[in-house]
C-alpha cells in the first residue's frame, strides 16, 4: 500500500526526479520532527565507486526532534552537527540534540535573512532566489561551508555528521552539492538530489503557512508563492556557474576559499567513497 501511495504521489513530478525520489528508500531517515532528513550517500561517482552511506547526512529544522528520533540519531552515530543558520535563527528554534554532540554554528550570509515583509518584495522578483545562488551569495560561500569540509576531513571511521539548515533546501543544498560535486557525483544526479526538497518539504505543515502569510503580504496568490520558492536545477547550475566564473573550477574554489586542495580532497575521497 505505501509503495502505491509514494507511485501516486510523485506521479506528477518529473521523470529525473521520480527516479530520484524512488531511489530514495534507502537514503531518507524517517524521523518525526523533522521532513527533510536524508543520508547523502549511495549516488555513483562518474569513475564508478558510491559516495558512502552512513556517514554524512543533510536535514531541515531539527529543533523538534521527538524522544524517538533522538534514539535514530544516535542509532546514526551522528556526533558533529553543522548549522548553517544565522545567530538570531538558531536562537529561535535550537537544535534539540543528543547528549555530547558537538554543535558548530556557520552563520555566514545568513544573520540578516530578509523579514517576511522583505520577502513579500522579493517574491515579486523572480529572479531573487537565482541571484541568492550566484553572484550575490558568492561572498559568503567560503565561510559558510569551510567548517563543515574541515569536520569531514576529520571525522572519525565509526563517526558521522549532519549538516542542516531551516528548510534544508537553499544551504543545504549547496553545501550537498559541494560534496557531491568534489566527490564526482554527475552535474545531473546532483540536481536531482537538490529540488527532491520540493517533494519531501510539501509534507511539512509550516510551508502552508509560510505561503499563507506571504500571500497576504505580498498579494500573490499561495500557488504563484509556491512556484517562486520552488527549487529548480538552474538555481544550482547558477550556483556552480558563479563559483566557475570567478575560479575558474570547484577545485580553485576549495584551494583558494577553503584551504583545501588536491591532497584534502584526495583524504574526502578516500574517506566517503568506496
Amino acid at each position: 500500500m505505501k509503495k502505491i501511495i509514494l507511485t501516486l504521489a510523485i506521479a506528477t513530478l518529473g521523470v529525473s526526479v521520480q527516479a530520484q525520489i524512488k531511489d530514495s528508500a534507502r537514503r531518507v531517515v524517517k524521523m518525526e520532527g523533522a521532513y527533510n532528513f536524508r543520508d547523502t550517500g549511495g549516488y555513483k561517482t562518474t569513475d564508478g565507486k558510491e559516495v558512502a552511506l552512513g556517514k554524512v547526512f543533510r536535514s531541515d529544522a531539527i529543533d523538534k526532534l521527538s524522544d524517538k528520533d533522538l534514539k535514530t540519531f544516535k542509532d546514526k552515530k551522528i556526533v558533529t552537527v553543522v548549522d548553517f543558520r544565522g545567530v538570531e535563527e538558531a536562537k529561535k528554534a535550537q537544535d534539540r540534540l543528543p547528549a555530547n554532540t558537538s554543535y558548530i554554528l556557520c552563520p555566514a550570509g545568513s544573520n540578516n535573512l530578509p523579514t517576511a515583509q522583505d520577502m513579500a518584495k522579493f517574491l515579486k522578483d523572480k529572479n531573487f532566489l537565482f541571484d541568492m545562488y550566484g553572484e550575490g551569495g558568492l561572498p559568503y560561500f567560503g565561510e559558510r561551508y569551510r567548517t563543515l569540509f574541515v569536520q569531514l576531513l576529520t571525522l572519525k571511521p565509526d563517526e558521522a555528521l549532519l549538516f542542516h539548515c531551516t528548510g534544508g533546501r537553499d544551504r543545504t543544498g549547496m553545501a550537498s552539492a559541494l560534496f557531491l560535486n568534489i566527490l564526482g557525483v554527475p552535474q545531473d544526479v546532483i540536481e536531482n538530489d537538490y529540488v527532491a526538497s520540493n517533494y519531501y518539504l510539501a509534507k511539512n505543515p509550516t510551508m502552508k503557512g509560510m505561503y499563507s502569510g506571504l500571500s497576504k503580504m505580498s498579494g500573490l496568490t499561495e500557488a504563484e508563492i509556491k512556484q517562486q520558492m520552488e527549487l529548480r536545477p538552474e538555481l544550482i547550475r547558477n550556483f556552480f556557474a558563479a563559483i566557475n566564473k570567478k575560479y575558474g573550477n570547484v577545485e580553485n574554489f576549495f584551494q583558494i576559499e577553503m584551504g583545501i586542495g588536491p591532497r584534502e580532497i584526495a583524504v574526502l575521497k578516500q574517506k566517503y567513497l568506496k
